[in-house]
């Protein structure tokens, strides 16, 4: 079966259940989790991820395009991850860090340079591949964040919260980028959020966490 599939996936903390879910996130399709703070949204991304912290345990399956995922290091799941801050290295250009994700079959400087400058071209920011990250407005490098995280080639993507920190105006903006670039890829979306707008403008079901 092609998207994401959270099967039965039961989440304690020590003997609190916390989380139970079984859904499925169809190619391009954006699932919203909406609940409160504390409720285990970013939990449950953290067990889609791997990256479960000690203290939880979890139940259940995570299946991406029918493959079984549970049990895999992040590395190897090819699941994408968005947070509320875009997270660029310092130390890197712009550049730099879009080609850190680039995937190692890429082979030849030339032609790794070359996707680089297409990827920025793609979110429009031409030329931008010398700039230092720390002269970036906020909505560029929301933008560097997200295509730095499609050149990796995931199959799937989670949104933590990435538009909370936004104005308003650059909130849509971006809102409506990751959400077209991940149907244009048809990737499932599974989006953590607390803004009813953010499921709204997402188009797809939501399911509530806690109370």
């Amino acid at each position: 079966m092609k998207g994401l599939r959270l099967q039965d996936i039961a989440i304690a903390r020590g003997a609190e259940p916390l989380i139970a879910v079984d859904v499925h996130v169809a190619p391009g399709e954006v699932l919203s989790v909406m609940g409160p703070s504390g409720s285990g949204k970013s939990t449950l991304l953290a067990a889609v991820i791997g990256t479960l912290p000690p203290g939880f345990a979890m139940t259940g399956r995570v299946l991406l395009n029918g493959r079984k995922v549970t049990g895999l290091p992040p590395e190897d799941r090819r699941i994408g991850i968005l947070y509320q801050d875009e997270l660029l290295f310092p130390h890197l250009s712009v550049g730099g860090n879009l080609a850190f994700a680039l995937p190692r079959s890429l082979r030849g400087r030339k032609a790794r340079r070359a996707r680089v400058e297409a990827a920025l071209e793609e979110i429009g920011l031409p030329g931008f591949a010398k700039r230092d990250p720390a002269t970036l407005s906020g909505g560029q490098k929301a933008r560097v964040a997200l295509m730095r995280m499609l050149l990796a080639e995931p199959e799937a993507l989670l949104l933590d919260e990435p538009f909370s920190r936004l104005d308003a105006t650059l909130r849509d903006q971006i809102r409506a980028l990751v959400f077209a670039r991940a149907r244009d890829r048809g990737l499932p979306v599974l989006l953590v959020t607390h803004d009813r707008a953010d499921a709204e403008a997402a188009g797809g079901p939501v399911i509530g966490l806690g109370a």
